[in-house]
C-alpha cells in the first residue's frame, strides 16, 4: 500500500498560558498525511483546541516547530500565504458577518485570495448548491438558521480549494440532529474536494467517523 504524503509536521510542541504557569500543550509530536480526517478527540480542557489553533498557524507554540505544506506556521508570510490560499476553518461559533448576505460573506476569502469575480461567482454556485443553500445567497447571516449558517461557514472555508481545513467543533452549538447532518454534509464535501480536514471534538461519534483519531489528555497524546 502506497504510503500517503504527510503535509503536516509538529515536532516535540509546547504551549502554556499566564507567563508559563498554567502548561497546556506538552511535548506533542505528529504527522497528518495528505486526504486523511484526523479527529482531535478529549474532554473539555484537555488541549485539543489549543493543539488544533497551533497546527493551522492561529496560535504558534512557545517551544518546537508546526509546517503545514512545507510552510512555518510561525514566520508571517508563510501564515499569510496559507490562511489565503492553503488552509479553510471551520469554527464552533460560525464568525460570519451577520448584516452581510450569504453570498457576500462568501466573497470575502475571494475577495483577498485575489480571485476573479467570474470564478467567485462559479464558485459560490457550486458550493451554495453542494450544500443546499441556492435559494439564500441573497438572505442575510443573521435570517439563517443555525444549520444554514454552518453550512455557509462550510463554504466560506472550502471557497479558495483549500488542502486542508481545520475544524474546532464545528456542530458544537447545534442541536444533535442538525449537528450530525451538518458533519455527514462536511465530510462528504470534504472528501469530494479531496481535502485534508483536522476535527477538534469532544463527541465520540464524531470521532469515530473519522479516519483516525488522538486522543489528547493534559496536553498530551494518550496511547
Amino acid at each position: 500500500m502506497e504510503e500517503k504524503e504527510s503535509i503536516i509536521r509538529a515536532l516535540d510542541i509546547w504551549k502554556s498560558f499566564d507567563s508559563g504557569r498554567i502548561p497546556v500543550i506538552q511535548g506533542i509530536t505528529l504527522e497528518i498525511a495528505r486526504g486523511e480526517v484526523l479527529a482531535l478527540w478529549g474532554a473539555s480542557g484537555s488541549g485539543k483546541s489549543t493543539l488544533l489553533h497551533l497546527l493551522s498557524g492561529l496560535d504558534w507554540p512557545d517551544r518546537g516547530t508546526v509546517s503545514v505544506l512545507g510552510m512555518n506556521v510561525a514566520d508571517e508570510a508563510d501564515r499569510l500565504k496559507l490562511r489565503r490560499h492553503h488552509v479553510g476553518f471551520v469554527f464552533q461559533l460560525h464568525n460570519l458577518i451577520p448584516d452581510l448576505t450569504l453570498e457576500e460573506n462568501l466573497r470575502i476569502p475571494a475577495i483577498a485570495a485575489k480571485t476573479p469575480a467570474e470564478k467567485a461567482e462559479e464558485r459560490i454556485e457550486h458550493l451554495t448548491k453542494s450544500v443546499g443553500l441556492g435559494h439564500r445567497l441573497k438572505h442575510r447571516i443573521q435570517d439563517l438558521s443555525g444549520g444554514e449558517r454552518q453550512r455557509t461557514a462550510i463554504c466560506r472555508a472550502l471557497m479558495n480549494h483549500p488542502e486542508v481545513i481545520f475544524a474546532d467543533e464545528p456542530t458544537g452549538a447545534l442541536d444533535e440532529q442538525t449537528g450530525m447532518a451538518v458533519f455527514e454534509l462536511f465530510n462528504q464535501l470534504a472528501a469530494q474536494e479531496q481535502v485534508t480536514v483536522v476535527l477538534a471534538t469532544h463527541e465520540r461519534r464524531f470521532m469515530e467517523a473519522c479516519h483516525r483519531a488522538l486522543r489528547i489528555k493534559d496536553g498530551r497524546i494518550e496511547a
